[in-house]
């Protein structure tokens, strides 16, 4: 082969090198821009209905990770993830937050239709919960570790395989640091 055809596929890779290097610093540039004003640190507790009538505080999820996910009956991204959760909701805690989604029984009816009857669903009809959250746009996820911490925020829609990675890593983060010496991280709630 020639130098000239050696060089043209060495700037070829190159460039597709550098449009995927773009592509990424892009696609985490934009997830940074939904994710900036979500919460870190000490989950904020509420306390609210599920759609059984049963009374939920985020603290009695407390010693295990939990899935704090928040949806919408009208977001077609959030049905891509419907299978994950409910897949996920068989060895996790998930608890689901249908962010303005209309009257308590569009939502029953929507649950019905796509057969989430295994969820924990709160009916957020005022958008109140997801302000506490600051969410505004849908899918939303936290991953809360069993001290109540929040230690993963995603905005968008994300895979059951990462979602479960995630609440392994929240479940195990803490021993991890402490086999390595860096101790326990916890963090302080602004009133304590």
């Amino acid at each position: 082969m020639s130098q000239t055809v050696l060089k043209k596929r060495k700037r070829s890779w190159l460039r597709l090198l550098a449009e995927i290097i773009i592509i990424i610093a892009i696609v985490l540039s934009v997830r940074y821009w939904f994710q900036r004003d979500l919460p870190s640190g000490k989950a904020p507790d509420f306390q609210a209905v599920l759609m059984d009538g049963k009374l939920v505080n985020l603290k009695d999820y407390r010693g295990e990770p939990v899935l704090l996910t928040f949806w919408a009956t009208w977001c077609k991204f959030c049905e891509m993830s419907e299978d994950s959760i409910t897949e996920l909701n068989k060895d996790w805690q998930v608890l689901t937050v249908a962010y303005q989604s209309g009257k308590k029984s569009d939502v029953e009816a929507h649950i019905k239709a796509r057969k989430l009857e295994s969820w924990d669903v709160i009916p957020d009809q005022d958008g109140r919960l997801a302000e506490l959250f600051s969410v505004n746009a849908v899918p939303a996820s936290y991953i809360i570790d069993g001290k109540g911490n929040i230690r993963i925020k995603e905005v968008g829609v994300t895979t059951g395989w990462g979602l479960k990675a995630r609440l392994w890593y929240a479940q195990n983060i803490d021993e991890w640091l402490g086999r390595v010496g860096v101790g326990v991280t916890e963090t302080k709630s602004a009133d304590s």
